[in-house]
């Protein structure tokens, strides 16, 4: 276990401690890394499930009769369709069509949240706040919300026996007021890893028993705590882009592959300008998953290569424990085709560009 202590710690922090994690610094916050290691806690989310603290992540309340047109104005994605009880991904950008964050917002009875990343709370709240009317009403509730993320092909059966039947038949991108081990909660049926789960947002005080519940109800299941290292993992594995690395205020939906989720029909939005203008023109570069043809491991910032000539940059890499082989993201030159080469240690590594998700038989896709 590290001696790191510094940075703000979740109401999971001793367990993890307890739990003999690798507790480093991340965003600001001491969160656990790994706990027996990332390739094996990797195969655990594949095969069973891995229990994630995420209570890093920020949540924002928007309510109001404004908060609906607010919404629409600042995200990306058309908020209108969303029903109660429904969750949808999403963006925010600037003017000039830059991600300012990718996030979830979810459909409550009376309200709409929205989940952002955790090194982005502070720029995302004074920009939501910087963006709404006087007829919508904005509260950070990060510090008294607490994240649970259970994750893997078996989540559903510990869910239910901690939670009950209706929070575990969930459809896919649904959420749900539930009790779970007896403590007022939110469920959703989310996740960033490729397989079934669900999130769980509870108060800080109730997230120790929770932890603690699902541990139990999951040891026939195979349960173990898992790290951010295998979360990072399995989300390359689908293609799923992270912010700082795959996305940021220099990137638009357009180039990294996110117009899924820009509604450009829905009317005015922040940014729509600019991202319709660069989608008419063609974007300069785009985003492609690759795979490596011999042994070595792609990280962030290398140099990506045609016939000797840089062509772009490796924005997210890893070695994939499910293909066993080196695989990343990163954006390359519009027109680029031909094999490809990885600059890794002052050496050159053949890759082939190939469709995003990387891993096709997660669970999630069943849903």
């Amino acid at each position: 276990m590290s001696g790191m202590t510094r940075g703000l710690k979740t109401a999971l922090y001793e367990k993890h401690v307890r739990a003999g994690a690798k507790i480093v610094d991340f965003v600001g916050y001491a969160m656990p890394m790994e706990y027996t290691g990332i390739i094996d806690e990797h195969r655990r989310v594949r095969s069973t499930i891995g229990m994630f603290d995420v209570s890093h992540m920020g949540e924002f309340y928007l309510s109001g009769g404004g908060a609906l047109g607010d919404l629409e104005r600042i995200t990306t994605n058309r908020v209108s369709a969303l029903d109660e009880g429904r969750v949808q991904y999403s963006a925010m950008c600037y003017e000039n069509g830059g991600f300012i964050d990718d996030l979830l917002v979810y459909r409550l009875p009376d309200s709409y949240m929205l989940v952002v990343n955790a090194g982005n709370k502070q720029k995302d709240l004074e920009w939501v706040g910087s963006h709404i009317g006087s007829r919508t009403e904005l509260r950070d509730a990060s510090d008294e919300t607490a994240l649970i993320a259970l994750q893997g092909p078996l989540a559903e059966k510990a869910l239910a026996k901690v939670a009950g039947e209706s929070a575990a038949s969930l459809g896919y991108y649904q959420s749900v007021a539930s009790k779970v081990a007896g403590r007022e909660a939110l469920v959703s049926r989310t996740g960033y890893t490729g397989e079934d789960g669900f999130e769980v947002y509870i108060e800080p005080d109730a997230a120790g028993p929770v932890w603690d519940a699902f541990m139990e109800a999951g040891a026939e299941f195979e349960i173990e705590p898992v790290g951010l290292g295998c979360r990072d993992t399995l989300r390359l594995e689908m293609g799923y882009a992270l912010y700082g690395n795959d996305i940021d205020e220099k990137r638009t939906p357009v180039e990294s592959g996110l117009m899924w989720i820009t509604k450009l029909k829905k009317g005015d939005f922040i940014g729509r300008d600019a991202i319709l203008e660069l989608k008419q023109d063609g974007p300069k570069e785009s985003l492609i998953g690759f795979e490596l043809k011999e042994r070595g491991v792609p990280r962030h910032g290398h140099r990506i290569l045609s016939e000797g000539r840089e062509v772009g940059v490796v924005t997210s890499g890893t070695f994939s424990p499910s293909l066993e082989k080196g695989i990343g993201m990163g954006y390359v030159a519009r027109g680029t085709d031909g094999p490809l080469e990885i600059e890794i240690r002052n050496r050159t590594i053949p890759a082939v560009v190939v469709p995003l998700p990387f891993y096709r038989n997660g669970t999630v896709r069943s849903r």
